[in-house]
């Protein structure tokens, strides 16, 4: 790990400031479980790393009744702990529980989890079928981007140099509704996802579905939530929705998985997910939490 500099501001304006003046050479740092890593294997080499846990205002959990709000510091652990995400938010909150392992998950944090960006990230599909908004903080005041145009491509978002993400708004939900994410690993345990999925399902029969690890950065299945609008969830529903909804996706393959693999997955996870979610939403179960795959 090569040398660099070290700032620990207190406020966001001040943060901005020194992450403008030494712009692309500047480096975030909350969880840092991405960041160290990356720096000590030499892959990053930041001149300036500007350390946020300082700033109160980012360590804010609160649910508003119109939007729950995830400040830039809340821990996995802390959105698990909370009984307000787990009634209100259940996607999240079981998307939260497959995040690497219990001590990662003590310093990892949602939004940086959104900010590297990666293929892979368990949080996104559960923000996507909530419809989350990012707001972000700049020089000149807060901007807001729906999640659904945060992520640009492989560890690329629509962030700017002297951009810090404040937060992660999700709106509340007007009623019922059922909701399962569904991760599948190589084994038990701490791994990346191979394939990822969530979906809701609403009283009205509407529809939501988002993977992760099978694109260059997870998506909405837009076209297969419009196909199943309004219907019923037979077996020949789902296996028409799973197809469409697999066009919606680019798997590779990987060390994790073949692209091969990812595809035919992806189909068998959508229907299991949306099977759960449905169940859900008429109170049959599997409850929140319990194991899908």
């Amino acid at each position: 790990m090569n040398n660099f500099d070290y700032a620990k501001p207190s406020t966001l304006k001040e943060a901005i400031d020194i992450y403008k003046k030494y712009g692309e050479k500047a480096k975030l740092l909350m969880g840092g479980t991405d960041l160290v890593v990356l720096m000590d294997d030499g892959v990053l080499s930041p001149e300036m790393v500007i350390d946020l846990k300082g700033i109160e205002e980012l360590k804010k959990l609160e649910f508003d009744g119109e939007y729950l709000h995830i400040g830039a510091g809340v821990t996995f652990n802390e959105l698990i702990d909370s009984p307000v995400v787990k009634e209100k938010f259940p996607v999240i909150w079981e998307a939260s529980r497959t995040v690497a392992s219990t001590g990662v998950r003590n310093k990892a944090t949602l939004v940086g989890n959104i900010c590297s960006a990666v293929p892979s990230a368990d949080s996104a599909p559960a923000l996507l079928v909530r419809g989350a908004i990012v707001v972000i903080a700049t020089e000149n005041g807060d901007r807001e981007v729906p999640i659904t145009e945060f992520f640009t491509g492989p560890r690329r978002t629509v962030l700017s140099p002297g951009e810090i993400v404040k937060e992660v708004k999700v709106p509340a939900s007007n009623g019922k509704f059922g909701g399962s994410y569904i991760k599948l690993g190589r084994y038990d345990g701490e791994d990346l996802a191979q394939v990822g999925v969530a979906t809701i399902v609403t009283e009205n029969k509407d529809y939501k579905i988002a993977f992760c690890a099978v694109a260059p950065k997870p998506v909405r299945a837009f076209e297969a939530e419009e196909f199943l609008k309004g219907k019923d969830l037979t077996d020949d529903v789902l296996e028409e929705a799973a197809k469409i909804a697999v066009k919606a996706i680019s798997p590779i393959s990987d060390i994790r998985a073949s692209k091969e693999y990812r595809l035919y997955v992806s189909g068998v996870l959508v229907k299991r997910s949306l099977k759960a979610s449905f169940s859900r939403l008429n109170g049959n179960g599997p409850a929140y939490g319990e194991r899908l795959v």
